[in-house]
């Protein structure tokens, strides 16, 4: 029996069914939300007052080891901080913005923009970092109208601080005199907190701003998501209430993940926060070089939770591959494993949920979820032992979702007490953001895996707006596609791109697997052009999946044209707009010696 069997670790799947005029209808939780955080800091002041002296968060320092710190320690280190921030003349409604990656720095930084009811900012280093051109982080900066810009490093981010950071005060953590005008992290611990914090704390309500997520602005400027304490508090109670294991066993997590998404931070480390658990920053990466970091932190700390995105469990995969003591030594603890980012294939989904069962010694609940930025993230939860990869849970407590028919589809719109009011200062997007009936139009399609049980969840199917047609009329559903070609081409692929929008035949852009790379390219076509033609004969051969060419492309998709995100998943528009050349190779009379013709 698993530990997860237990009634009470888990909320019993059940879900209420409106049918509406037309073929729409209405899924809704029927358990009640119930009382809600006023305030994330609320989080903050009980664990720092019940136990002090219990780990919350932890980071390697310079000589490798971890350095630790209590919830008492973090809830001193926030007051002084936000004292600091106040003796700046940070405004009510100028976020305080990170620049750089995760740390337990950026993380008292933001907790105590938190506890003075000042939202606060993580940009992707995308923005910064990873290009000379500064003008999108200036024209965010100048949107967001920062009053604090803070970064790690002056020297690894002066040249973005000096020609992005307008009148935003910089705070720096280390060489702060690479850039002038700019104050060490330091001097915000200078004075002792005052009465003026939990001033500022007290005046905090539901509607306040918590944060300003960005969306990933593949076709241009990013999005603003307005994000309230009442929308971060709701997330995790219905979160609390699907998962009521956490009452019993307090989340320990070892996270990656970037903090300008909404995953890293709304999802993972809020729930580390609300329910008193411990956070471990690692400073590893699912990529060659950094994935070795991971599984040491992984095997050190042995967390109870396992939240990721596919990339990560494709590599830690392959580290099971080569050493299958990698998920003993990884997994013992573990309790539940949760994705998201993108949908997981099939053959990793087995592969990962027989390793880990193999290290537990008994089955843990593989979840995740239907959500976005405007949602919290999260807008559907599994809560249950599913044996479905492509199921994606049902509404969480409090939460409303509406199927409705979309080309062959049916789309999913939202709404829910985590659901977004609006986009910063932009009333335009965030009315066409809404429905008539105020649902959140999020743009994913989905379906009930059994009509006749709709208790057994609601199944992804992909992104409406990547869909397609090709000229003989036959929609072409990407997201299934891409999982089934993924799946397919394992391990010689790190994902793909489906081509054929205006076509008459399906094609493929593959990125190849590091493993892939190191194939002679005649031993790489001929694998592909045969793993291709039997996924056709898998599929019985309709033209929706009948995939007729592919070419491998040389170049790894580039982050900084946002062919690829720092969460890891592909975004399909971006890659077909910069490689439209490539496109057109595939689709040429005249076929290039690299295109792969499978028929």
């Amino acid at each position: 029996m698993s530990y997860l069997d237990n009634p009470r670790m888990l909320a019993v799947p059940a879900v209420d069914r409106q049918d509406l005029p037309g073929g729409d209808f209405i899924l809704s939780s029927p358990q009640p939300l119930g009382d809600v955080a006023r305030c994330v800091g609320d989080w903050l002041e009980h664990w720092a007052e019940r136990t002090p002296n219990a780990m919350f968060m932890a980071e390697r320092g310079a000589d490798g080891q971890w350095v630790r710190m209590t919830y008492a320690q973090v809830r001193q280190q926030v007051g002084v901080i936000a004292q600091g921030l106040l003796d700046l003349g940070l405004g009510p409604a100028q976020p305080v913005v990170c620049l750089s990656d995760q740390s337990m720095e950026q993380a008292l930084l933001m907790l105590a923009a938190n506890h003075i009811g000042r939202p606060f900012t993580t940009i992707s280093t995308a923005y910064s970092r990873m290009t000379r051109d500064h003008s999108k982080l200036a024209a965010i900066l100048g949107k967001l109208d920062a009053g604090v810009v803070y970064a790690a490093d002056g020297e690894v981010y002066g040249d973005a601080l000096r020609h992005a950071a307008g009148a935003a005060k910089v705070v720096l953590g280390t060489n702060a005199q690479a850039v002038a005008g700019a104050r060490p992290f330091a001097s915000l611990l200078a004075r002792a907190e005052t009465p003026a914090v939990m001033e500022a704390f007290a005046a905090i309500t539901p509607q306040t701003h918590a944060k300003y997520l960005l969306t990933s602005g593949s076709t241009g400027m990013p999005k603003i998501v307005v994000t309230t304490h009442r929308m971060l508090c709701a997330n995790q109670k219905q979160i609390h209430l699907a998962w009521p294991f956490l009452k019993e066993e307090k989340p320990v997590l070892v996270s990656w993940l970037p903090w300008s998404h909404a995953f890293g931070t709304s999802f993972n480390f809020n729930m580390v926060l609300c329910n008193g658990g411990s956070f471990y920053f690692d400073d590893g990466r699912p990529v060659p070089g950094l994935m070795d970091k991971s599984i040491r932190n992984l095997r050190e700390i042995q967390p109870n939770l396992f939240l990721n995105i596919p990339r990560g469990f494709d590599a830690l995969l392959a580290a099971i591959d080569a050493d299958p003591a990698v998920a003993r030594d990884c997994f013992g603890r573990l309790r539940a494993v949760f994705f998201a980012g993108a949908a997981l294939p099939h053959d990793t989904w087995e592969r990962f949920n027989r390793a880990v069962q193999s290290a537990v010694g008994e089955r843990v609940m593989f979840s995740s979820s239907i959500g976005s930025t405007e949602t919290a993230p999260v807008g559907t939860l599994v809560h249950w032992l599913s044996d479905n990869p492509r199921c994606v849970g049902l509404p969480t407590a409090g939460m409303s979702i509406k199927f409705l028919p979309n080309g062959d589809k049916l789309e999913m719109r939202m709404k829910g007490p985590q659901v977004f009011d609006s986009y910063l200062r932009d009333p335009e997007l965030t009315a066409a953001a809404f429905d008539e009936d105020g649902f959140y139009c999020i743009g994913d399609a989905g379906y009930l895996i059994d009509e006749a049980k709709p208790e057994l969840g609601i199944a992804f199917n992909g992104r409406v707006a990547e869909d397609f047609k090709l000229t003989t009329g036959t929609w072409v559903s990407v997201g299934t596609l891409r999982v089934a070609v993924v799946s397919a081409l394992a391990p010689h692929v790190q994902d793909v791109v489906v081509t054929g929008h205006e076509r008459d035949e399906i094609g493929l852009l593959i990125f190849p697997s590091p493993e892939a790379r190191q194939l002679p390219a005649e031993h790489l076509s001929a694998r592909v052009r045969e793993s291709l033609r039997q996924l056709r004969e898998q599929s019985g051969g309709g033209s929706s999946h009948r995939i007729a060419r592919a070419v491998v492309l040389e170049d790894p998709p580039c982050i900084e044209s946002g062919e690829i995100t720092d969460k890891g998943y592909i975004n399909q528009r971006a890659v077909l707009t910069r490689r439209a050349h490539e496109v057109e190779a595939l689709y040429a009379q005249a076929a290039h010696a690299r295109v792969i013709v499978v028929d």
